[in-house]
């Protein structure tokens, strides 16, 4: 006999619960807020202070202007797959320093990034600072669309406009005994509401081998769809790393250290069950509370399957075939 089990209205699937963490904050902020002003019937500021923590001012604010960018086109990293279109990209993101929502781009526009400075810390032939407009002096820039997956499994396809990361390291001139690569996002209490979630362990971290910071893929994003970053998509200048699920591509880095230490990241240090140092997209690793089997494309229903490496394998598998006493896939 077969067993027919028909859902009922009030369940969905897991993978669409909110995440524990993100509930968490919810808790804590609802507390903070209710608590501070007796009452649900919140005082003007408090009010506000809750729409902006949770991105849900409804991006009243006006994205500022972006800058166009020249960059020559790379096509050696081609995605398989359409665009996203642009609006969608730079309106639904994670960035918790803005709120808890995937609509934070109205209040990202408080992020300053004129002028910029980058630390370069650690394991150093000498340790110095440099501005932004320095930086992108001493590279030379290039598009090239890279598909990106979420560990909440939705994805785009993005053309960002930047440099290799490999450069930026060799302008670094780290240590032959340095392992490791960590990048911390600006941390700005004045900008950020997000950063009233004291459970979370600010700034926001995130960290590679050396070896993997070599590779060709990772990118020194500094731009998207031809023109400056918004703020809301890290502003003004962000990690990415195609292969490799989301959360692991810092944004707004402030400081860039070498060590010959691991590290241990944000979502890392907050749930090292559900969130390992190594990330690696892998559809036949299941986070522990959804499946990693399929994505959705990003301004659209459609689920797809998801490539192991995010379809980039060979660029990056033979870096871990000596790792397979590893969590890499998480």
């Amino acid at each position: 006999m077969m067993l027919i089990r028909k859902s009922r209205g009030w369940e969905i699937s897991e993978r669409l619960a909110t995440p524990e963490a993100v509930m968490l904050g919810r808790r804590a902020a609802l507390g903070a807020v209710v608590g501070g002003v007796g009452s649900i019937a919140m005082a003007g500021s408090a009010k506000a202070q809750f729409y902006k923590l949770f991105g849900a001012d409804g991006g009243g604010t006006p994205d500022k202007p972006r800058k166009p960018l020249t960059a020559a086109a790379n096509e050696a990293y081609k995605p398989g797959r359409a665009i996203t279109d642009e609006a969608q990209a730079t309106t639904y993101n994670n960035y918790y320093e803005f709120g808890l929502s995937k609509s934070v781009h109205g209040a990202a526009q408080a992020l300053v990034t004129e002028p910029w400075t980058v630390e370069f810390t650690g394991m150093l032939d000498k340790p110095f600072k440099i501005g932004f407009e320095d930086i992108l002096k001493k590279m030379t820039l290039e598009e090239r669309v890279y598909r990106h997956r979420c560990v909440e499994t939705w994805a785009m396809t993005v053309p960002w406009v930047g440099f290799p990361l490999a450069k930026l390291v060799e302008m670094a001139k780290p240590s032959s005994g340095a392992k490791y690569v960590v990048f911390t996002t600006l941390a700005d209490p004045k900008t950020m509401p997000g950063l009233g979630q004291r459970f979370y362990p600010w700034p926001y971290t995130e960290g590679l081998t050396m070896q993997e910071a070599m590779n060709e893929l990772p990118f020194i994003s500094v731009g998207m769809y031809g023109k400056t970053l918004p703020a809301q998509n890290g502003a003004p200048l962000r990690l990415t790393l195609p292969w490799k699920y989301g959360f692991k591509s810092a944004k707004s880095i402030v400081k860039i250290e070498f060590t010959d230490k691991r590290p241990t990241s944000f979502w890392e240090s907050l749930q090292d069950q559900e969130y390992g140092f190594w990330a690696n997209v892998n559809p036949a690793v299941p986070h522990p509370r959804w499946s990693q089997a399929t994505e959705t494309l990003l301004g659209s229903d459609e689920r797809v399957k998801t490539q192991i490496w995010n379809g980039y394998g060979e660029f990056v598998a033979s870096m871990y075939t000596d790792k397979t006493k590893e969590k890499l896939f998480v």
